[in-house]
Parts: C-alpha cells; structure tokens; sequence
C-alpha cells in the first residue's frame, strides 16, 4: 500500500514539474524585459509540446547533450552563488542550525508558512532524477555530492547573500544573480535544464507504468522499445498524452511558477514520507539490519518529513488539493485494477477444467494433429485455456505440439537465466511452462519459447508457431464484492485495455484470439 501511495505521488509530482519547472525558467524573461511578461505561457506551453512530441523518438540523440548542460547549469550555479557569497560572507552564519530553530521557536505563527516556503529548494534536486537499476548507486552518490549538492548550496546561499545586500531582488533572487547581459543566456540554459528535468520525471512515469502493468496495477497499454541498446529506454503513449494535457491544463489554470509551489510541496512531502517508511521495510525485512536502528532512523527522518508534509498541507486550498486529486484517481485505478482483476480470476476459477485430467481425457479420443506449435499464454498451468477449449469445439484439431504458458512477472528487476524458465511434459505433445520475468524486464512471449525450446532439445520453427489468446470482458454486476461505481471502471479500463499480443510481443501474423470470457 505504501508503494501504491508513493507511486501515485509520484504521477501528481509528474504533472507539476514539467509545468513548475519550464514556467520558472521562462520567467526570467520578466527580469530582462517586463513588457515580455504576455510571451511566458505561450513560450513555456511551446517548449513543453514540442517536448512532449519528441518522446517517441526516444532520448538516445537528446541525452547525448543532456550530461553536459546538466553540468554546465551546476557550474554556472555553483559560480552565480560563490560570487554573492564572497560579496556578502556573513550569510554563511545561516550554516549554523541554531538560528533556524531559534527562527522557528520564536516565530511558532509563521514557522510552517516559512517551512512550506523553503520547501521549493527540492526543485534543484530534480534535475538529478535518476534510476538506480540503469546507473548503479555509486555514479548517483557522486554526481550528488560532487556537482549537484554544491552548486545548489553555493547558488542558494548565493541568492540569500543577494536579498541580504539588496531587497528589492527578492521578487526573482535567481535572475538577478546575474548581470543584465546575462539573463537571457541564462533564461536559455535554465530552459535546457528544465526540459531534461521534466524529461527524467516523464521518463520514470514510463517506467512506473510498466512496472505498474506487469505487476497487475493497471491494465496493458501500448509500451514502445525506443532504443535497442537500453532495456529501460521506452515510451508509453497513452501516458505521455496524458501528461502532456495535464501539464498544459496546469500551466493555463495556474499561470506561474509562484502558484504551482503550493501542489509541488505537497506531492514531493508525501513521497519523502512513503519513501523513508519504505526504506525502513527494506533495510529490516531485505538487509537484515538491527531492528532498533532501522525504528530509531525511520523515526528521525520521518519525523523532518512529516513536518514539511504538516507545512505543506497548509497550502491544500492553494493548490494542494490539486496533487491529492491526481493521487487520488491514480490510487482508485491502482485499487480498482488489481481487486477487479483478483475477484474475476476468482470468479472464473469454478468453471476452469484441470489441465493433466483434460489431456488424459484427450488420449481417449484423440482429436486430428495439425503440425506446428501451438501456444496458449493463460493465467496458470494448472487449468485449461479457454482459448484451447475453444480452439477444439470450433476447429476440432490439435496441434503436434502445445505448450501452456504461464507468464510470471516477479517483484526483482531482472530475472536470473537459470531462474526464468521452468517447463513440463504432460504427455501427449503437452507442456507446460512458467516464464518468468523482472519488472523491468519486457514479457517478450516469443524469446521465453526459444529459450524453452533451447533448454528441451526441441525443435521450434517460429514459422509454424501459433499464438492463441481470449479477450477478457466482465459484465457489470458478476463482480460480487466491488461496488457498481468500481465495476463500471473497471469494466472501462478492460474495454480500453491493449490486446494480449501486443503486451506479450507476439508477431501480428501469427495470432488467433478466441472466444471471450465473461
């Protein structure tokens, strides 16, 4: 459940931050000029099309330059900020926790507004967006500490030191922390920036939603392989459009960066809170570590984040309600998918025939053998597929060959070999055989019949090889436990859902869907 809450955040902070992020950039335009102000929304919803557009190209080209602007921007704010803080030291007395407790103590009234405020520094932190299953924790750490962390801290310093010297600046402390010739070529950079990290949320919505699938959360959806060297390299278009309406909407809805603040708080806070209570699960149950330290540290930080969630709250009126809303409806489909999906299996488990006494049965009275391979994806191996049932009362033949498919999606990312195929002779030409997969692995139904043929000593032409499927469908009302509101959703989502071929990669000429189970 908490995955569940964290990963629906995590579309909510999806949305805001490309619109939060670009807006703020393009922003700095009102420093250069004020009269540019009419040209902000027109400007930041045509960078974020055009980014939007690009996402089935993949990011092989584009992230070729991403490393270096990233780094560039750290050093250009790294450099920004040190030379505010060489002009004004005595801000480097805010190092010293002493003055922000005392700040929060002797202001109780305006400490969590204050709190909520200060919370906006975590957008810096969003540019570093990066999954630790492709770069490995090591080249994260060091980016982190090395580059992002420094430039950060010296750049908002920096913009302290600047307010202190000069007030006035407070209405856009980042812009004016360079001189008038370089605000536009900085409004440029801060674009760059932006779009790689609005970039790297997209792409982890991409790849939650994968996850999501293969894990029974939500229904099957077109997911695209945009590159052949990149496992992780996918676009999902049905997501991507949606973001991308979600943005525009926000950005025409809320019209700046100032006001936006108050529905970012509130998405990251609570992902901080799911995310240190969850690493408290793994460092118990996975690592092993001491049960005292992991509920002394789970307490510590979880105590900071829930105070930033408290301060953040405070804004849900401003905007706030916005990020719960998407969270919200995210959960529902989450719960929804998974319970309907759990309850129609269950349903449809009485009126299931077991599979070895099916075949036995068939050696009675054999049916007419076809050549080729047949190969029946279902949800276990134990039953017969409906697809099969169907395949003998309408065509009454069976193939030399048939092979029962059950494809199994496990909670690790990648699947050891040894570990990915378990396969079975029931006699008569008759296999059975789990696949499993990580979930960040694609389910590619065609390599899982190689391999098993590979590991068997069986010849498996792919030429001769047919795919049968059954579409699922649910009349509303045979789901006894849900209510009618979730089992119309559902019903909707199963209807709107992609076909089992495309999920499982199987080659369009070489599928038969059969019958329905309803």
């Amino acid at each position: 459940l908490l995955g569940l809450v964290g990963a629906a955040m995590f579309y909510g902070d999806s949305v805001i931050t490309p619109a939060i992020s670009v807006l703020s950039a393009v922003e700095g335009l009102e420093v250069q000029a004020p009269a540019l102000q009419r040209f902000v929304i027109p400007i930041t919803m045509l960078i974020l099309v055009a980014l939007f557009a690009v996402q089935s190209k993949g990011t092989n080209v584009v992230g070729k330059v991403f490393g270096p602007v990233m780094l560039l921007w750290f050093v250009v704010l790294a450099v920004a900020g040190a030379w505010q803080v060489w002009q004004q030291p005595q801000v480097l007395q805010a190092i010293d926790p002493r003055h922000a407790a005392g700040f929060l103590f002797t202001h109780r009234a305006q400490s969590l507004a204050v709190l909520g405020a200060v919370f906006l520094a975590f957008t810096g932190g969003e540019a570093l967006y990066a999954d630790m299953g492709h770069f490995g924790a090591r080249p994260i750490r060091l980016a982190w500490l090395f580059i992002a962390l420094p430039g950060l801290v010296l750049n908002y310093f920096g913009q302290g030191a600047l307010v202190l010297a000069n007030p006035a600046a407070i209405d856009n402390p980042f812009f004016r922390l360079f001189p008038s010739w370089g605000v536009l070529p900085m409004v440029v950079l801060a674009a760059m920036a932006t779009v790689i990290a609005s970039q790297a949320v997209i792409s982890g919505a991409f790849s939650l939603t994968a996850q999501a699938m293969r894990m029974g959360y939500l229904p099957r959806t077109r997911v695209v392989q945009t590159s052949s060297d990149a496992i992780g390299q996918i676009y999902v278009p049905t997501v991507n459009w949606l973001l991308m309406v979600g943005v525009l909407l926000l950005v025409l809805g809320f019209k700046s960066s100032s006001a936006l603040s108050a529905a970012y708080g509130i998405a990251v806070s609570i992902t901080m809170v799911t995310t240190t209570l969850l690493a408290g699960v793994v460092a118990f149950g996975l690592w092993k570590w001491n049960r005292i330290a992991v509920v002394v540290g789970v307490i510590l930080f979880a105590a900071v984040d829930l105070m930033f969630v408290v301060a953040n709250s405070l804004k849900v009126a401003e905007g706030g309600w916005l990020t719960l809303a998407i969270a919200g409806a995210v959960m529902v489909v989450f719960t929804t998918w998974a319970k309907g999906r759990r309850l129609g299996l269950q349903a449809a488990e009485a009126d299931r025939l077991p599979l070895k006494p099916f075949i036995e049965s068939l050696a009675l009275s054999m049916p007419h053998r076809v050549r080729g391979t047949a190969v029946f994806p279902n949800g276990d191996v134990l039953s017969v597929p409906y697809a099969l049932l169907h395949n003998l009362k309408h065509n009454q033949v069976l193939h030399d060959r048939v092979v029962v498919l059950r494809v199994q999606p496990c909670d690790t990312p990648r699947v050891a070999a040894a570990q990915r195929i378990e396969a079975e002779s029931l006699g008569e030409g008759v296999w059975t055989v789990i696949a499993r997969h990580g979930f960040m692995e694609a389910p590619d139904v065609p390599e899982f019949i190689r391999v098993f043929a590979y590991q068997k000593g069986l010849a498996v032409d792919s030429m001769t090889t047919s795919y049968f499927t059954s579409r699922a469908s649910v009349v509303r009302g045979h789901l006894p436990g849900m209510n009618p509101v979730r089992q119309a959703l559902f019903s909707w989502l199963q209807r709107n859902a992609g076909r089992a071929s495309d999920y499982f990669h199987l080659p369009g000429n070489r599928v038969v869907e059969l019958g329905q189970l309803t």
